[in-house]
């Protein structure tokens, strides 16, 4: 039964860094596009960032470029988000999702809808 588990989350200052972890059971992560996305109170789920477990391709939303930095570890069945330099902007709830693909991940890949299994989520709150 494929289930995903985020932790990680809490509360920082502006400017500080958090590093997310989503960690993978009842399949293998090989094959996989693992997605960090995130939604605020109010707000539309969206996506953040995104990884191929197969190739190590990453793509990321405009508004965390340069800030965020997704990783994978499939012997450990885990992908990792380290987000550096938050703002207040960046509170939301972020959740992992997985979906199967093996292509180098693109655009479409932020898509919330293109995934089929979700982790419960993890707080972030960045605030001072």
């Amino acid at each position: 039964q494929t289930h995903l588990v985020e932790s990680g989350g809490g509360l920082v200052q502006p400017g500080g860094s958090l590093r997310l972890s989503c960690a993978a059971s009842g399949f293998a992560l090989d094959y996989y596009t693992i997605g960090w996305f995130r939604q605020a109170p109010g707000k539309e789920r969206e996506g953040v960032s995104c990884i191929s477990t197969s190739d190590g391709s990453t793509y990321y939303a405009d508004s965390v470029k340069g800030r965020f930095t997704i990783s994978r570890d499939t012997a450990n069945h885990t992908v990792w988000l380290q987000m550096n330099s938050l703002n207040p902007e960046d509170t939301a709830t972020y959740y992992c999702a997985s979906r199967l693909g093996i292509t180098t991940v693109k655009a479409t890949d932020l898509a919330p809808k293109q995934y089929a299994y979700w982790g419960q989520g993890t707080q972030v709150t960045v605030s001072s």
